[in-house]
């Protein structure tokens, strides 16, 4: 199939580019949110080609991902015609959670797919037809070491995302174990805590560097309040490393007991969090189970077969 999808989230697009089609990904002269092209810092298969976006009508196009509301009527726009979609809602809802109406909900022509059940519990979805495909990780391997006791996390924009990244709580936790941070605008995360000596920060690195940089730590913590549920956390679950993290959203169904410790209690995380910093054994064990229990339930190769499949029947029609 030749799929057309725009390059939105860099973890979850190098798990979907892996089902062996063509993917178109636009292209604008600016890089800008609508057109960033290929990725820089991940690992994309050569069957991921980045088009302009004025040269797409000319394209043939089977099948449109959309994972924003306005990418419905931009699809149309650039393509000069309506090409069979999907659309994935990688977010939680906002707003009035139990309330929250999805932006297609009024729409019955064009599937919803939620990246985990707990989004499509809590997203009021109306007279979408809706689908779960959980996700699926490319297996970086068990490169665990954890030889720094430190603890590994990765947010995105943490200064921004406050609450929602849990970047609140982390002056806490880092009085247990000092904090690596990795991600994108990370820059001036330890100033802003006050916390240059327990908090270090590693800006926007590429997906193998970070990888490497996780596995020296001897366990990954997981602090935000509301997120579908981070890649990252599965990556390291993959890595080898034991996880410590809030018992909200998806986190509690993707991180079982012997993998971690998953709870609401701050004081709970903080004692786990100590003690996977110092014993070095009981953190790899614990990260041995959560690798067995990533690969079995995110394995790749099930992520690209449930989507081959509902991309079948949407290109069929």
């Amino acid at each position: 199939m030749r799929i057309l999808v725009w390059h939105v989230h860099g973890s979850w697009t190098t798990s979907f580019v892996q089902g062996g089609h063509d993917y178109l990904v636009p292209l604008t002269p600016d890089r800008g949110p609508d057109g960033r092209g290929r990725a820089r810092t991940y690992p994309w298969p050569e069957n991921v080609r980045e088009v302009p976006f004025d040269r797409l009508a000319g394209e043939e196009v089977d099948v449109v991902v959309y994972q924003r509301p306005h990418e419905v009527d931009l699809a149309r726009e650039w393509l000069g015609r309506t090409v069979p979609g999907v659309y994935v809602e990688h977010n939680t809802p906002a707003g009035d959670v139990p309330k929250t109406r999805h932006p297609l909900a009024h729409r019955g022509d064009i599937p919803l797919v939620h990246v985990t059940h707990f989004n499509d519990l809590f997203w009021d979805s109306g007279h979408a037809p809706t689908h779960v495909i959980e996700h699926g990780v490319v297996d970086p391997g068990h490169l665990y070491t954890g030889e720094l006791p430190h603890a590994g996390v990765v947010v995105n924009e943490p200064i921004r995302r406050w609450r929602v990244a849990g970047t609140d709580l982390l002056p806490t936790f880092a009085a247990a174990a000092p904090l690596d941070v990795y991600g994108m605008g990370v820059t001036g995360l330890p100033t802003t805590l006050g916390l240059t000596d327990r908090v270090q920060a590693y800006e926007d690195a590429p997906q193998a560097e970070m990888h490497a940089g996780l596995a020296r730590r001897r366990v990954y913590l997981h602090p935000y309040r509301w997120t579908s549920l981070g890649l990252s956390l599965i990556e390291a679950m993959m890595i080898g490393m034991p996880v410590v993290a809030l018992a909200t959203t998806e986190a509690v169904e993707a991180v079982p007991p012997e993998a971690g410790v998953v709870s609401t209690k701050i004081t709970s995380l903080v004692r786990a969090l100590d003690a996977y910093a110092s014993d070095p054994e009981l953190a790899a064990q614990a990260g041995k189970a959560a690798r067995a229990a990533a690969l079995a339930r995110y394995d790749i190769r099930r992520f690209t077969a449930d989507w081959d499949r509902l991309l079948g029947e949407i290109a069929a029609g």
